[in-house]
């Protein structure tokens, strides 16, 4: 399957956040789709991760997250709109608790992908709100007019 060709997506852990199955995992299966992996790893920074979406100009962040680690989770989301990108959306994984996904998406989490979540919705929800994916309609547009 190759419906995510032409979008890249940034996947990584934040803070001492250091179980990198899932994230591994996910990269794999998003690879498998056709979309661009740029893997960060552990330790990861807010600011190394926005940083890094900047420079490689990515169509989304996914974050994995397994430690109560959330404020640098929506960090990421506030530096971007600092820097005025509100066009990449930012995606979290892994073991976080449901009670958390509220005061995560009212703070700018696109979507949350808790354990057992499945590969199909993984790529689905990539390739239809990727920043790549809003902007196709426009494109095509310009090229038509």
């Amino acid at each position: 399957m190759n419906a995510g060709t032409g979008i890249k997506v940034i996947v990584t852990m934040i803070g001492l956040d250091g179980l990198t199955t899932g994230a591994e995992t996910v990269s794999m299966i998003l690879r498998d789709a056709g979309i661009e992996v740029v893997y960060l790893g552990c330790n990861q920074t807010p600011e190394m991760i926005v940083d890094a979406a900047l420079q490689e100009d990515v169509d989304m962040i996914g974050i994995s997250s397994h430690a109560a680690n959330y404020d640098q989770v929506i960090e990421v989301v506030n530096l971007l709109r600092a820097k005025q990108v509100n066009d990449i959306p930012v995606i979290c994984g892994g073991n976080i608790p449901r009670s958390r996904f509220s005061a995560l998406k009212s703070n700018g989490i696109a979507e949350i992908f808790p354990p057992g979540s499945s590969s199909e919705a993984i790529v689905g929800y990539i390739v239809n709100h990727a920043r790549k994916a809003n902007t196709a309609p426009i494109v095509e547009a310009l090229r038509a007019g």
